[in-house]
């Protein structure tokens, strides 16, 4: 099979897959070992595709539980294989099947590969993860590599802080897949606000691959949520929304506590679970949420976008994709990132509270006391708008994805394959 790859790279590297006919077929790998944001980061970016190129085909594998509760654009489908979750101790397991972590993976990596040969796809976007969940879309790479296809890592604005980032890269050979395979890394987010490879050391030709897209903007979807609104929502209400729920306790707990503790908190707030959260945790939260007149919550809305464009305000963990929505529908938005087991969420909500985006309350320097989230709360009326900041090309990601995705497909002559741009 390696003398096969060689002589596929040696025919026309320059050439898109000679199976090309008249749309674009765009395979995409979500990372959805835990929470939602893998997912619905893919979803934005396939419908945006079928949206600009009507006649292109758009896959999405992933292991996501959920990913049959979201809709999708004309064009676009999904393949759902075997799910993994993440333990509380950091390690992972398989979801559903009673087989051990090896085997899942093992299955996993052979369906990956079956769909990207069954597929035959002109594009493959890999999210976050180079070598994907344990190596397992490297089969995948090489084979589409050597028929020409073009391979695009797409990855969020904020990874993980250097120190912990780097060792990680160096243990799964993240760093040495990125340089072999990707032809061009798609940063979804702003040079101005984080550069999130940066502490890697990549060399210049790679450097070079690099494009800061803008953030991903979002729309409120065109038919309307199936999920039933409290009466709370006829108001100026805060939408308090931990994304998938896996991880958001904490937040929850320290929101009910403020209400608990301050009658004077004018708006009340109306929770979204998210489908992943404790069922005990919400059994709990419930039974003080139904004490309060002012608070009110639901377990899970797969267009959420509603809510989040009715809401006056918006308290979440700020992890990437709520993030892109507080900009697309310009809300006051109060960040309680979560710290561990990654300062992702902590370093974004750092470097956007600096520009004037959003406000931060974190219990990494200061006590989790209710008074203190109380204050914050009351001070969300009065807090300035995103769009009051002015920053160039800060939502112009999906544009700037299928500005690129055109210029991938062209036949054009000039394109080096990474393979040969590493030698």
């Amino acid at each position: 099979m390696a003398d096969l790859f060689t002589d596929l790279k040696m025919d026309n590297p320059a050439q898109l897959p000679s199976w090309r006919q008249e749309g674009t077929r765009v395979l995409i790998y979500s990372h959805d070992t835990f929470g939602l944001g893998h997912l619905r980061r893919s979803r934005a970016i396939a419908n945006a595709i079928v949206e600009d190129r009507p006649d292109s085909s758009v896959v999405i594998i992933s292991g996501s539980p959920v990913i049959g509760s979201f809709e999708f654009g004309s064009g676009v489908d999904y393949i759902r294989i075997p799910g993994v979750t993440k333990l509380p101790d950091g390690d992972y397991r398989s979801l559903n099947l009673n087989v051990d972590l090896d085997e899942a993976v093992g299955l996993r990596q052979a369906l990956i590969l079956q769909a990207v040969k069954s597929f035959r796809p002109d594009v493959f976007i890999v999210d976050k993860e180079p070598t994907g969940f344990r190596g397992e879309v490297l089969p995948a790479l090489e084979y589409l590599q050597g028929c020409g296809c073009r391979l695009v890592l797409g990855i969020r604005d904020v990874m993980d802080e250097p120190a912990l980032l780097v060792p990680e890269w160096e243990r799964k050979d993240a760093t040495d897949a990125l340089i072999r395979y990707y032809d061009e890394i798609w940063v979804y987010g702003l040079k101005d606000v984080y550069r999130p490879l940066a502490a890697l050391g990549l060399p210049a030709h790679v450097e070079k691959r690099i494009t800061y897209t803008g953030y991903l903007h979002r729309e409120v979807p065109p038919t309307p949520s199936l999920t039933r609104y409290p009466k709370i929502t006829k108001q100026p209400f805060i939408l308090v929304t931990t994304g998938g729920g896996g991880d958001g306790d904490d937040l929850i707990d320290w929101v009910i506590a403020a209400y608990e503790a301050d009658a004077d908190i004018e708006m009340p707030a109306l929770f979204v679970f998210g489908p992943f959260v404790n069922r005990d945790m919400r059994r709990s939260f419930m039974d003080r949420i139904g004490r309060h007149p002012k608070l009110d919550a639901i377990s899970f809305d797969n267009k959420i976008e509603h809510l989040m464009q009715k809401a006056a305000a918006i308290v979440a963990m700020g992890g990437y994709n709520t993030f892109c929505e507080i900009l697309s529908f310009d809300k006051r938005a109060l960040i309680v990132p979560r710290t561990r087991p990654r300062l992702e969420q902590y370093i974004r909500a750092v470097e956007t509270e600096r520009l004037g985006l959003v406000r931060m309350l974190s219990d990494y320097t200061e006590p989790r006391t209710p008074e203190r989230m109380a204050t914050a709360l009351r001070s969300l009326a009065t807090q300035p708008r995103p769009s009051e900041v002015v920053i160039p090309g800060l939502l112009e990601g999906l544009d700037r994805v299928q500005e690129r995705l055109k210029a991938l497909t062209e036949p054009l002559t000039s394109f080096v394959p990474a393979y040969q741009a590493a030698e």
